[in-house]
């Protein structure tokens, strides 16, 4: 019989395997002793060529997993292949790497009491695993826990709505309204975390760039949680230094998002002791204040081995804090990636029962007092400007959310008219004139998306009018949906005053535009002067000029006008820039002028109502020229 040692010797081997290959090669006899191994030992668990050569196999497995393999090599002796066997092997540093293997028994074939054993690095895919197992497993916990926190502020409502059907006191009534109050509180925050991620993670999150005074977003953030702290009889204090307590320009709503859910976090950890918040300067780059924020709370701390999965989405230090404390364990995901956004980092420094250190620092130019908007943080207060006369549809099927929007815009001094399904809406505009649409989605009789389509199809002015969704589908998705459809922007529900008004700012202007006669007429003018110029009056060279240009212009105002919904400012430049040549070869003077300004302003990336209005005027007088050079072609 030949034996193993031999064969390993054997030319044949070394046809049979690679021995520079990627895969390990152990030749082993029944008893474990290695025989022979490759240099791929050297890449992957770090032994040197030959080193194990004359050392049993079985010694160099993980304690935890050595009974079990035994038991699996005992079974493979009996077979002639075997394949997929898991198991960690002890590498030269001391550490353990999972491989697998597929082996050979030699006693069938070549009559050896022996295997080749083709192993593979699994340590990556067996990470992975444990990674999606584990982050599939704080999903299904965020969902329960998700679950539970919209069904109590719920239930809550539906109880206290039911005790004042049936005609309490004066005084249990406020007792009851308060409740609902609170209790419709707690839910939208939830509700806003969820929407906040979902906008974070689509890339949809714009940052505004208005100056701001810290002291003074600080001050009115503190007396915001001041009962609160008072009612846990914990001290809250801020502190500004002199080198941060001036104007600065950035998006001071995020900011004061951020600290919100920093502030919020400590409060509901801490049951004595002090919460204080300290902003200074931390290092200045050219025109750059790096400002350092610090949230230091004396509460129940984190434990040291949760410290790096508490920023994870779905994450809390434990389920047990989620029961006693409530959230969505979202907050400090959404604080993170607000921070980084805004070219920022944050770290935490903590000890179990001592409390927590919260820091984060943003990078903000320097602004002055002509930058800075009217704010006032916490009190729910904005600046708008007037929209008296401004005719609104809502189309809204719920009553409650229909009386919502419709009150808060007749304060504004709207004129509004109701809809409750989109067949009504249709008809509605159809025979009447107004601004705006405001249109939700799932409806019965004719949804939202329908709606859209058939008012799309009408003739110019009506077709052009602004749709804005009103959706409790915020992804994504669901807004690329919108978009697609027709529609010219999102709200999602719920949505605040400030949210609605915004809105309506954006595209109020536009709609105003929008129902202005399209039609083509007298006052389109061309001055061919050029064109004949520099073709030596070639009549056929101008009519082919022309065709062109009403064959290419509806692409380029589709490109203005989807680029314009999603506030593609670049490509709206860019296209603007790529028709500007043709523009002047027609000799449409009116549209040049207006494509050298949004040019200008489009660099700028700011989305104001000016540069809304030129795109606006712009597209309108490019849609008239081209119906007029189809109607009076050359």
């Amino acid at each position: 019989m030949t034996s193993l040692a031999n064969y390993v010797k054997k030319g044949g081997f070394y046809k049979a395997v690679v021995e520079d290959g990627s895969d390990i090669i152990f030749i082993i006899d029944y008893d474990g002793k290695i025989l022979y191994h490759n240099s791929s030992v050297k890449d992957t668990l770090g032994h040197k060529p030959k080193s194990l050569i004359g050392k049993n196999f079985l010694s160099y497995l993980h304690p935890t997993s050595f009974q079990e393999f035994k038991h699996i090599f005992s079974k493979i002796k009996k077979k002639l292949y075997h394949e997929g066997v898991e198991f960690q092997f002890l590498c030269k540093d001391g550490s353990y790497k999972y491989l697998e293997f597929n082996s050979i028994n030699l006693k069938q074939k070549e009559k050896i009491n022996g295997f080749i054993l083709d192993c593979r690095d699994i340590t990556q895919r067996k990470k992975d695993a444990e990674e999606l197992q584990r982050a599939q497993k704080a999903k299904e916990q965020f969902l329960a826990n998700i679950s539970h926190e919209i069904r109590t502020p719920i239930n809550g409502i539906a109880g206290m709505a039911t005790l004042l059907g049936q005609r309490p006191s004066q005084s249990e009534q406020n007792i009851y309204l308060n409740a609902i109050k609170s209790a419709a509180d707690n839910l939208k925050v939830i509700i806003n975390d969820i929407l906040d991620l979902a906008s974070i993670e689509s890339g949809k999150l714009k940052f505004e760039k208005i100056g701001f005074n810290l002291n003074d977003l600080l001050q009115s953030l503190i007396v915001t949680f001041n009962h609160q702290a008072q009612e846990k009889k914990i001290m809250l204090s801020y502190e500004v230094e002199k080198e941060a307590n001036q104007i600065f320009l950035g998006d001071p709503v995020r900011l004061n998002q951020i600290l919100i859910n920093l502030i919020s976090n400590a409060l509901k950890f801490t049951h004595n002791g002090f919460i204080k918040v300290k902003c200074g300067l931390q290092k200045k780059e050219r025109n750059l204040y790096f400002l350092r924020f610090e949230v230091w709370d004396t509460g129940i701390g984190i434990p040291k081995d949760k410290l790096n999965t508490i920023f994870e989405s779905f994450s809390q230090a434990d389920t047990s804090v989620t029961r006693k404390y409530g959230g969505t364990g979202l907050g400090l995901t959404i604080v993170k990636q607000l921070v980084e956004l805004q070219g920022g980092t944050i770290s935490v420094k903590s000890t179990v029962d001592k409390g927590s250190v919260f820091s984060f620092t943003i990078p903000y130019p320097k602004g002055d007092i002509k930058t800075t908007k009217e704010n006032s943080f916490g009190s729910g207060s904005y600046v708008h400007r007037d929209l008296i006369d401004l005719r609104v549809l809502l189309v809204e099927d719920n009553d409650i959310n229909r009386l919502y929007a419709s009150s808060i815009l007749k304060t504004w001094g709207c004129s509004v008219e109701s809809a409750e399904n989109g067949f009504v809406a249709v008809e509605k505009v159809r025979n009447e004139h107004f601004d705006i649409v405001l249109m939700d989605i799932q409806m019965p009789v004719m949804d939202g998306f329908e709606a859209t389509k058939n008012i799309r199809s009408f003739t110019k002015p009506k077709s052009n009018i602004p749709i804005i969704a009103l959706t409790a589908n915020a992804t994504r998705r669901d807004v690329e949906k919108c978009l697609a459809e027709g529609m010219d922007d999102c709200i999602a529900k719920p949505f605040t005053p400030e949210d609605l008004y915004y809105t309506l700012n954006k595209h109020y202007r536009k709609g105003r535009l929008a129902m202005k006669s399209t039609a083509p007429s007298n006052k389109i003018t061309f001055d061919l002067s050029y064109l004949r110029s520099i073709s030596n009056n070639n009549e056929e060279f101008i009519k082919e000029m022309i065709t062109t240009f009403i064959q290419t212009l509806p692409q380029t105002i589709d490109e203005i006008q989807s680029s314009m919904k999603v506030s593609n400012w670049e490509t709206v430049g860019r296209a603007v820039h790529k028709i500007k040549p043709s523009i002047t070869l027609i000799g449409l003077g009116d549209a040049k002028s207006l494509a050298v300004e949004i040019e200008t302003l489009a660099k700028t990336n700011q989305p104001t109502e000016r540069l809304f209005q030129l795109v606006d005027e712009f597209c309108i007088i490019l849609n008239n020229a081209l119906q007029f050079l189809k109607k009076e072609a050359v």
